[in-house]
């Protein structure tokens, strides 16, 4: 019996073995020097004419043996994948965090798609809005969104005044001084709003997030644990194949 992971673990290196191999016999088939031969042999007529030596050029590939070479190489492929897609199938496990199971039975190919798409959501939550942490912030669901308590400032009103600095007299008019005088007019009440999250929230998104990522993975890796039998396809499908 082998494991599934296994089995991931060398379908690469097969896979790209096989690739090679059949570029490499495919450039070969297209050299028609390869598959060409020539014997030539010399006879003088008479008795006493020039003795030439031979000629000969082996054939260095034929057709029948590059499809053998060729099955040969695939086949490994194909048995390997078709185990791979077999022991997926029986590949299971449950997605636990601290104690509590999120999903049961769940197979190895989703759990694959659980950790791209968590990778996402991680990126995602990370660059969530937090709420500016020099303001006071309270929940106003009223509303349904972050508010600050009210805020008064006041709006004044610049009056000009005078400031007599000399009285007059009979050779002198009064000397005064005009200045502003800021006089309270209103009152302005302020409160600020948002849609934001507490960074608090924000990092307890993140830690589930991330715990949720784990036990993904680590669920992954226990369905890879799964026993599996060797399946054999390539054979069958090379000899109907390339029969002759």
């Amino acid at each position: 019996m082998t494991r599934l992971s296994q089995i991931i673990a060398v379908e690469k290196g097969v896979k790209s073995d096989a690739s090679r191999r059949l570029t490499d016999l495919h450039r070969d088939v297209q050299k028609p020097q390869l598959l060409s031969g020539i014997s030539r042999t010399y006879q003088p007529r008479a008795d006493d004419g020039d003795q030439l030596p031979a000629e000969s050029t082996r054939v260095q590939a034929t057709a029948p043996d590059v499809l053998a070479e060729a099955a040969a190489a695939m086949t490994r492929l194909f048995d390997i994948t078709l185990t791979k897609d077999h022991a997926n199938t029986a590949a299971r496990a449950d997605v636990t965090v601290e104690g509590e199971t999120i999903l049961r039975d769940v197979p190895v190919t989703y759990l694959l798609f659980l950790e791209k798409q968590l990778t996402d959501l991680h990126t995602f939550v990370a660059k969530l809005p937090v709420l500016d942490p020099s303001e006071e912030w309270a929940f106003d669901s009223a509303r349904g969104c972050y508010a600050t308590p009210p805020v008064k400032t006041v709006r004044g009103k610049k009056i000009p005044r005078n400031h007599t600095l000399a009285e007059a007299t009979k050779e002198h008019p009064a000397q005064v001084q005009v200045y502003m005088e800021d006089v309270p007019e209103g009152d302005w009440t302020t409160v600020k709003f948002s849609g934001a999250l507490p960074a608090s929230r924000v990092r307890t998104l993140l830690g589930r997030v991330t715990a949720l990522q784990h036990a993904v993975k680590f669920a992954r890796e226990e369905a890879n644990g799964v026993e599996v039998a060797d399946q054999k396809a390539g054979e069958a499908v090379f000899s109907w194949l390339f029969a002759a």
